[in-house]
């Protein structure tokens, strides 16, 4: 590049402005340029001369301004062509000249030239239509094809970009295409058999079973005669795009072994095979997960960072160990783009919130500038954290960098605000969107139903002025369940498919058994599981289960318990509720029963924790609290708490204790609950308690421990907010927000 720098200068140098400089060395430069820069050099030096174009110079630099996307300095160029020429350009310049209008995007530009040439060849058709398709206008591109084919023979490339251009509604057109390659014999064509496999991979759609003999997609690959890495890649996308990732990762394992390699497009594929799955175990999924993970080791492809961020996504998406991902992310030696910090904080953004909000912050001190995905993922995170300041925080950065008017991410705010307690922040953020869509009017449905605020989300959907979809109707239902509007939630869901459209799916049946189990209405719950149009699910059998824990009807909870376990046999819940059951009945030997069960079918009950947030630092707390160093603190500052909450009224619910035990030990399973111990721990602070102390809880908050928070909070004087897996609860002088209906 230097020397023909250097050629040209002094060429420049030398040759009066009167002279034409040395088209050929122009002609040289314009093949290699390799920048921009370099491209406004050349162009500078050949508008110098007043002198008769030179067409081969004037393709070369229309054709570096279409590989460099310079449509400024191609229109420039054109203008300069047509002031200094006498006549049409030749065939060869406009054919050039279309290439760089439809490459840099201006395609009306493009057909004006191309429909003012006075003759055409195949090139010229192919340049056109190549640009509709690069595009994305599918329509045009067809209709412009289908007009060449009046005039000359489409090559290869014509084929190709034509079905490229297909969506994923095209199948029919995409096979009127694929007829016509056969019968002029072009099918055969590497490119052309390529783009087939994308085109019918693209319009099958996702498929619940695959039929090696029907599937249109696999037809042409297995009769293609020659394959190219190409060819592998793009059936490899095409099964992983269908949701089907175990037949992906039996292809790639195929081409492996058959010698043809693979490169970065095809493990990011496979990647991505593992990730969305649908008909690949998760245990097999993570299984070869780990064994490519050691192959692009092998190969050296972990230095590069888009393999590594498709590397950490799958790892998070099949449950991998939140930590091996954070090691991959710091053994990533190349330059980590925004996509890579991205793919991290995205990855721990729900089973590491703290981690991922760290790494978001990191991130800025790096210099990365956040895009939208990056904020989306961090709010995500802020949702799974209690304290507002983190969601604020995000906000702020949002509006630096000039995201606020941004719908989707105003839509996470008003989640990410919800989650932390801040249901005015939320409001706020809803009242003022300039364009709310649907998602957003849904966002705050959810939000009130979180607060179990159903009079409020009620009043806000009479004034929604989209047309509801079933998300709506889930969010409605679940307010008036959390809120005990028994009557509305049964108006919804009758005019929901009459008033609406809107046929009623298993996650309304699980929202109307609870609505109807919550207020005693048992038997009344069941009909209408024994009406379900569906087979009900886990979720449906859940909510008739936990009606039954709180009105005490054990024979129906048999019944639901039995179900439960059918469905879901490595759950614990049927177990431990219908346990529960049988001890607020008195009736220990069958609860012990049950348990004997669960252990022998090696079903584990999932700990409950809770945490708290003290001086920026986030506490872990489980049931028992064994494991903290400072248990033995606790425990004597909450033998002191409970004493004083006794003299207030405090009185334990022995009748949840598990097991048939001394009084004095059912009490002391009932004191050691995970969120007694985060709320003493945050006591232990003294001065610094804050006003309103917050705590989130994985799993529901009990009956006793929902008592003890109400008369703590009126001796602490302070506002208690616990987050359970299900709702807030907003404990405030020996008043709950969700008035004991939970």
């Amino acid at each position: 590049m230097s020397r023909h720098l250097r050629k040209l200068s002094s060429l420049a140098s030398l040759t009066p402005r009167h002279q034409t400089p040395d088209c050929r060395s122009l002609l040289d430069w314009a093949r290699v340029v390799s920048t921009r820069a370099q491209l406004q050099e050349v162009l500078d030096q050949f508008y110098a001369p007043a002198s008769p174009l030179d067409d081969k110079a004037l393709a070369a630099l229309f054709h570096a301004c279409a590989r460099h996307k310079c449509l400024e300095q191609g229109r420039a160029l054109h203008r300069y062509m047509l002031l200094n020429q006498n006549g049409p350009p030749d065939l060869f310049v406009s054919n050039h000249l279309v290439n760089m209008y439809a490459k840099c995007g201006d395609l009306e530009c493009a057909r004006k030239v191309f429909d003012e040439m006075p003759r055409r060849n195949y090139v010229s058709w192919t340049a056109l239509v190549s640009g509709y398709a690069q595009h994305g206008r599918g329509d045009e591109c067809f209709s412009l094809f289908s007009g060449m084919l009046a005039h000359h023979r489409p090559n290869e490339f014509a084929f190709a970009s034509v079905l490229s251009s297909c969506r994923e509604r095209d199948g029919d057109r995409g096979r009127q295409v694929h007829a016509l390659a056969l019968k002029m014999s072009v099918n055969s064509c590497l490119y052309v058999g390529n783009s087939l496999i994308a085109m019918y991979s693209k319009t099958s759609g996702c498929q619940s079973g695959f039929d090696e003999h029907k599937d249109e997609a696999w037809t042409v690959f297995r009769s293609m005669e020659s394959r190219n890495l190409i060819t592998w890649n793009s059936m490899i996308a095409g099964l992983e795009l269908r949701g089907l990732g175990r037949l992906a990762i039996d292809l790639f394992a195929q081409m492996h072994t058959g010698g043809y390699g693979f490169d970065r497009a095809t493990l990011l594929g496979i990647f991505s095979s593992l990730s969305g799955s649908s008909d690949a175990g998760v245990g097999f999924a993570l299984n070869c997960c780990l064994q490519l993970h050691c192959l692009t080791v092998k190969t050296g492809f972990t230095s590069e960072v888009e393999v590594t961020t498709a590397l950490v996504k799958a790892y998070s998406d099949l449950g991998g160990d939140a930590a091996d991902c954070y090691k991959l992310f710091l053994e990533t030696n190349s330059h980590k783009d925004v996509i890579c910090w991205t793919g991290i904080i995205t990855a721990l953004a729900e089973r590491e919130p703290e981690e991922s909000f760290f790494l978001f912050r990191q991130s800025l001190r790096e210099g990365i500038s956040p895009d939208w995905y990056m904020f989306s993922s961090v709010l995500k995170a802020c949702a799974g954290l209690m304290t507002e300041k983190h969601a604020l925080s995000v906000h702020c950065q949002v509006i630096k960098s000039g995201f606020d008017g941004d719908t989707v991410l105003a839509n996470s705010l008003i989640h990410a605000y919800a989650r932390c307690s801040c249901m005015a922040l939320s409001k706020q953020v809803f009242d003022l969107m300039e364009s709310p869509d649907l998602v957003s009017w849904n966002s705050m449905l959810k939000a009130y139903a979180l607060y179990g605020q159903g009079k409020e989300a009620l009043q806000l959907f009479a004034g929604m002025d989209f047309q509801p979809d079933s998300t709506t109707f889930v969010a409605l239902l679940s307010a008036c369940s959390h809120a005990g509007l028994v009557e509305d939630g049964i108006c919804i869901f009758d005019t929901m498919s009459t008033d609406y459209g809107v046929a009623p799916r298993l996650d309304h049946y699980a929202c109307m058994v609870d609505i109807l189990g919550r207020a005693g209405r048992v038997l009344e719950a069941q009909e209408l599981i024994n009406r379900m149009p569906v087979q009900p699910d886990s979720v449906v059998w859940s909510a008739l289960l936990g009606a039954c824990r709180k009105h005490g009807n054990a024979q129906l909870a048999k019944i639901a318990a039995i179900k439960l376990k059918e469905l879901e046999p490595s759950k614990s819940l049927g177990y431990v509720q219908l346990s529960n059951i049988c001890c607020s009945g008195g009736r220990f030997d069958e609860a012990g029963l049950i348990r004997y069960e669960m252990n022998w079918s090696r079903v584990k009950k999932e700990p409950g924790l809770s945490w708290i947030e003290i001086g920026n630092q986030i506490h872990e707390f489980a049931s028992g609290g064994r494991r903290h160093p400072l248990r033995d603190r606790i425990y004597a500052k909450l033998d002191v708490f409970i004493g004083k909450l006794k003299e207030l009224g405090y009185t334990p619910e022995t009748c949840l204790a598990l097991h048939d035990l001394e009084e004095e030990h059912k009490e002391e399973q009932l004191y050691y609950h995970s969120e007694k111990l985060a709320l003493v721990f945050a006591t232990m602070k003294g001065s610094s308690l804050p006003r309103v102390i917050k705590i989130m809880k994985n799993i529901r908050i009990c009956v006793d421990c929902h008592n003890f928070m109400k008369i703590a909070a009126d001796l602490l004087n302070r506002e208690i907010v616990v987050r359970d897996s299900n709702r807030f609860h907003h404990f405030k002088s020996r008043v709950c927000s969700c008035n004991d209906y939970w």
